[in-house]
């Protein structure tokens, strides 16, 4: 794609839409070159804008003629092109990305695997920085099977005394007495918070 588009900071017209939706095809011919390349991932990139509903591009394929594997691609690929910083966008909250991936779902997504998607990221994907009802900001560390509301988290910030704390671990899943006995209320922005929530992942 030129850069000119690529990297345009606002609304693309008609005529530059039409040629930003050539990579896909544009992708697919290069790929095609290479021997080592297989049939599924040249299946992938040629059609991961796709939708099932058949308004998608560029062969507007529907329901069936979508392969499964093409379908999981499409959903994993709005997820990150939603939640990423671009030059022509902030990104949203993975939260509020899930959110919008279950309303797409009615009509351009295979919701079964919208659903399993969410069950694999969790509805509060790990490195979110979540508000708990106790008032203290925790970053997600770990995903608890037995629920995606109570995921396993690193408390690292007191909003009541508007300072960081020590951080240690809170199990959301474990009873009163045992690590748990608080939930979720919301998502954060960390930048608001000045907190980095990477450093805790990493460690």
């Amino acid at each position: 794609m030129p850069d000119a588009i690529l990297n345009k900071p606002g609304k693309l017209t008609a005529a530059e839409f039409e040629i930003m939706k050539r990579h896909p095809s544009d992708g697919h011919e290069v790929l095609r070159k290479t021997p080592e390349v297989g049939a599924i991932p040249l299946d992938i990139t040629l059609h991961h804008h796709e939708r099932i509903d058949g308004s998608g591009y560029p062969d507007k394929l529907a329901e069936d003629q979508i392969t499964q594997l093409v379908r999981m691609s499409s959903v994993v690929d709005v997820y990150d092109a939603i939640t990423a910083n671009r030059c022509y966008h902030i990104g949203m909250p993975a939260t509020d990305a899930l959110r919008k991936l279950h309303e797409w779902s009615a009509f351009h997504f295979d919701p079964k695997l919208v659903q399993a998607f969410t069950r694999c990221v969790g509805i509060y994907p790990v490195g979110t920085l979540v508000r708990l009802e106790s008032g203290r900001l925790a970053v997600v560390m770990e995903q608890n099977d037995s629920s995606l509301l109570q995921p396993r988290l690193k408390v690292v910030f007191s909003t009541r005394s508007n300072a960081r704390v020590e951080p240690y671990d809170l199990d959301l899943a474990r009873p009163m007495g045992s690590g748990g006995a608080d939930r979720i209320l919301n998502h954060e922005d960390p930048i608001k918070w000045r907190i980095d929530t990477s450093l805790f992942i990493a460690a």
